[in-house]
């Protein structure tokens, strides 16, 4: 027999002695656990297991970006060159242990549309802020005992444009502006949340201890009395009951639903109740492009909408936006 053969299968012995003789010798060696750390005593050896801490926090985001522009020259069947621009920013930041939860949302959202040829040729066509941050102490499988801040508003001047009998070009007059208005929702009560398997999330609140600010700063709108404040005064105070509902889940494959609604009733008058609802379908392409289609409805009575014709009054305020383009989540 080749000498070379029979040297290599003497190797293969030897090595094949030697890792059953160590896992032998691992599986009779002693243990000690340390404050959750695992030590493993193996001859003059000391092998470290350490086992992976819980993870309370869980943070991450959304940021989306849509334009769109349309350049025309010398173009016989008419229009006007224009540019969009519509951008969005989600973030959030989630705290959970034991029976202890603290949920903080963050939404932003801008767009401006520019036309040639018009009197203000840039103009505001989205501009939200929403912050919402939830504290529960957990009294069963699915019910917290829950306090809630919720604040909403703009970042930047909004106008209504119009063109007065006569006038060749529009005009505008100021509506709003950041905390013209703003408000800010304090709520204390029972919250139904459950996720699923599939990680849908529901939660609802319903709070008959809610306090309600209507917050007007700009001098001017508040004079005028808009968004319901007395003439004069910078902050209207209420106090009423709330639901709040929120729900994410997969409808299907690559598409997913946010929605949350608020109702507040003031104990003054009953029934007269201020609606928000807020919805974002989000339809991914794939890891870059994702269309959304987002929509708002506000109905406040003590908000009156100015009209083309006739005098300002009370109506649903409805915002509805599709977008195309870059969704990056992190």
């Amino acid at each position: 027999m080749n000498i070379k053969f029979v040297f290599v299968l003497f190797l293969l012995f030897a090595a094949k002695i030697s890792t059953v003789s160590a896992q032998d010798a691992l599986s009779k060696a002693d243990t000690v656990i340390i404050g959750g750390d695992t030590l493993i005593m193996l001859g003059d050896s000391l092998i470290f297991t350490t086992e992976e801490e819980p993870i309370y926090w869980k943070r991450g985001g959304n940021f989306n970006l849509s334009l769109q522009q349309v350049s025309l020259s010398n173009w016989a069947a008419g229009g006007a060159s224009s540019f969009a621009l519509n951008t969005g920013l989600q973030i959030f930041a989630n705290y959970k242990k034991e029976n202890i939860i603290w949920e903080t949302n963050l939404t932003l959202n801008y767009g401006i549309n520019r036309q040639t040829g018009r009197a203000y040729p840039t103009r505001k066509s989205n501009d939200n802020f929403i912050f919402i941050s939830k504290y529960g102490r957990q009294l069963s499988k699915t019910i917290y005992l829950s306090t809630q801040i919720d604040a909403r508003t703009q970042l930047i001047e909004g106008y209504r444009y119009y063109r007065e009998s006569g006038a060749d070009r529009d005009s505008r007059s100021r509506l709003s502006d950041f905390l013209s208005p703003g408000y800010v929702q304090s709520s204390t009560g029972l919250n139904y949340q459950t996720t699923s398997k599939n990680g849908a999330k529901f939660s609802s609140i319903l709070s008959p201890f809610t306090g309600r600010f209507t917050v007007v700063l700009d001098d001017s709108l508040s004079r005028a009395g808009a968004f319901g404040v007395v003439p004069g005064e910078k902050v209207k105070p209420e106090a009423g009951i709330s639901l709040n509902t929120t729900a994410d889940f997969k409808v299907m494959e690559n598409i997913n639903w946010k929605m949350d609604l608020n109702l507040f009733t003031n104990y003054e008058k009953l029934g007269n109740t201020v609606v928000n609802f807020n919805s974002v379908i989000s339809l991914k392409v794939n890891k870059y492009i994702t269309t959304r289609i987002a929509t708002i409805m506000i109905y406040d009575e003590s908000v009156y909408v100015p009209q083309d014709e006739g005098p300002a009054t009370r109506a649903i305020q409805l915002q509805n936006l599709i977008n195309f383009g870059i969704g990056l989540d992190f």
